[in-house]
């Protein structure tokens, strides 16, 4: 397998620009994720890596090889589309076997073999001789995998292979893709919107905003530590307040609220963050008092939208509120600053 480094990769299409200085490094044998909205840059990145798209500038590297002028065809690549691209007049197997046209087969397998191992591999042992058209949304995500991983690639790219599937599907495959990826130990590169996906499946995440790479680390890093205001209010649900700094401690409104480690000189704006899980009922330090505004049941929780003094925060209980108001609070080192100063919020 191989490791994969983009630096500085800039593309524009028409003088819009879609990506702006990209640098990421991915390790070998490593589950990459790009996430971030829609139109951010996450699939033109992949397109990239792939070589359907050239860079305006920067550079592509699978080791210590320089993709430039590499067509597509000649980068040991594998890849899973979002609509799956399986050929409806073939069959499982020949959907499978069909990469396999181009290179020799890996291991000295025969081609019947290679097939049969990849099918096994993904659960799907004994469809051969069906039609996609004979399989569910899942499966045919399945058969589209192991059509990539058929002439053993480099490396794995993945563009929203799952957002067309339901809930409940989804989460059973992306736990069957992880299981896959860490037995072939095969660099990967996925992309989705879906942030929760992207938590669960990553060894680290490449948070993409606007064409810029907002934050990279692993998924519970990013979550907790969020780098940038985008970042803490895109990735899961947040709670983001902004004050200033008054004696040691940040005001909002009339409220002062103490930080740990706060860093930032008085009369300083800070932009700090906590999470819904972290605000505790009944006060304690930190304490506000807001208006209960809507309730909903989630199953293993309850989220409860609050208004205090016109800001909207929220909060997650095991149990309904039965009060129109509610005292809340967070402990100092539950809350994360993410800008400060000039800054903005930015």
């Amino acid at each position: 397998m191989t490791d994969l480094s983009l630096r500085g990769i800039s593309k524009s299409f028409e003088g819009v620009t879609a990506l702006s200085d990209v640098t990421l490094d991915v390790e070998d044998g490593e589950f990459f994720t790009l996430v971030g909205p829609s139109g951010c840059g996450k699939t033109t990145t992949l397109r990239a890596i792939a070589g359907f798209e050239s860079p305006d500038s920067g550079s592509v590297r699978f080791g210590d090889r320089e993709m430039a002028g590499v067509a597509p065809e000649d980068r040991d690549v594998g890849i899973v589309f979002q609509n799956y691209a399986l050929f409806p007049h073939m069959t499982v197997g020949e959907n499978v076997a069909y990469g396999l046209r181009f290179r020799g087969t890996p291991g000295g397998r025969s081609k019947e073999g290679r097939v049969a191992d990849l099918l096994d591999l993904v659960d799907l042992s004994g469809f051969e001789e069906r039609s996609p058209d004979e399989l569910s949304g899942g499966q045919r995500q399945r058969v589209a995998l192991a059509r990539a991983l058929a002439p053993g690639p480099d490396v794995l790219l993945l563009d929203e292979p799952m957002s067309a599937l339901d809930a409940r599907l989804r989460q059973n495959l992306r736990t069957q893709v992880k299981r896959i990826q860490s037995e072939l130990g095969i660099t990967t590169v996925y992309v989705t919107h879906d942030q929760e996906e992207a938590l669960a499946v990553s060894d680290r995440v490449a948070v993409i905003n606007d064409g810029r790479v907002e934050q990279v680390g692993k998924p519970e890093d990013v979550y907790r530590r969020p780098e940038t205001r985008f970042v803490a209010e895109f990735l899961g649900e947040n709670n983001v307040f902004e004050g200033e700094v008054d004696g040691g401690e940040v005001r909002v409104g009339a409220t002062s609220f103490r930080l740990a480690g706060l860093d930032a000189p008085e009369g300083s704006e800070v932009v700090f963050c906590v999470r819904p899980e972290y605000l505790v009922r009944d006060g304690g330090e930190n304490a506000f008092e807001a208006s209960v505004e809507a309730v909903e049941f989630l199953g293993e929780s309850f989220r409860v939208h609050l208004d205090w003094d016109g800001r909207g925060v929220t909060l997650r209980v095991p149990e309904r509120p039965d009060a129109e108001r509610l005292l809340v609070g967070f402990d100092p080192a539950d809350a994360h600053v993410v800008a400060t100063g000039g800054e903005g919020g930015k």
